[in-house]
């Protein structure tokens, strides 16, 4: 199955782009060749780039006491296992409390690095870390991958509150959607959704046998899909069959 997810608002949408990112970077950093830990770094400064919004980490921490406050008020239910509840709301505030121990914005106590700066401010370049550009770098590139990757590990740390916030708040939300299999009539497909129910993610499940590629649109009102198919030349062409997915909603 291929998953396809669609967000609702840009909050949603800018920590996807973030789990994104810090899904790479984890992979960059764990390899040990220093074209990889360049890479690393690039994904790095992409992360402070984004986390550099103004209101991010204070959305998250709003984000967290929400999902908390909705646990508190299953306590007593005779569906709901204590034990569990505990559980959740143990990492929830876990995860508040580090997110919200972090000094400023997420990424700021690496802004003050003259040398990661002077890295990040040709990064961007092309062919800007050359060695006669940034001979500093490159020395740091020769350097044995036990220490690229210790040098590395040590300023993710000031990134982990942030990974280990975005991590928990998208896996509740995912959580919450229950999938339900729908069928794309010619290709086609909408739902309208009911009226004071507000949904933050779409997802959706294809068949991997199938290379279909969906095009998601969708709205407080509605959702609509519509099943394209690529031709030789890669560009996408309208599906006029019948396919059926997998569709949950998200709140």
């Amino acid at each position: 199955m291929v998953l396809y997810e669609y967000p609702f608002n840009e909050g949603i949408r800018t920590m996807l782009r973030l789990e994104q990112l810090f899904g790479r970077l984890a992979v960059l950093a764990a390899r040990t060749e220093a074209i990889d830990h360049h890479f690393a770094l690039a994904t790095m400064f992409e992360i402070m780039d984004v986390a550099a919004r103004a209101d991010l980490k204070s959305d998250l921490l709003k984000e967290l006491e929400r999902h908390k406050a909705q646990f508190q008020s299953y306590r007593g239910n005779p569906h709901v296992s204590e034990a569990a509840l505990d559980e959740v709301v143990g990492r929830i505030d876990q995860a508040f409390q580090a997110l919200n121990a972090v000094a400023g914005k997420a990424g700021q106590a690496l802004s003050g690095n003259d040398w990661l700066t002077s890295v990040r401010s040709r990064i961007s370049i092309p062919g800007g870390t050359c060695s006669f550009d940034l001979p500093g770098y490159y020395a740091w590139q020769q350097h044995p991958a036990e220490r690229r990757q210790a040098d590395l590990g040590r300023w993710l740390d000031t990134l982990q509150p942030l990974a280990d916030a975005l991590r928990l708040l998208l896996g509740l939300l995912r959580d919450s959607g229950v999938p339900h299999r729908v069928v794309a009539q010619a290709g086609q497909y909408q739902q309208s959704l009911p009226q004071g129910r507000t949904y933050q993610l779409l997802r959706l499940r294809l068949d991997t046998e199938v290379d279909i590629v969906p095009e998601i649109t969708g709205h407080r009102l509605m959702v609509s899909v519509r099943l394209m198919r690529a031709d030789a030349d890669g560009r996408l062409r309208p599906l006029a069959q019948d396919v059926d997915f997998d569709l949950a909603l998200c709140t």
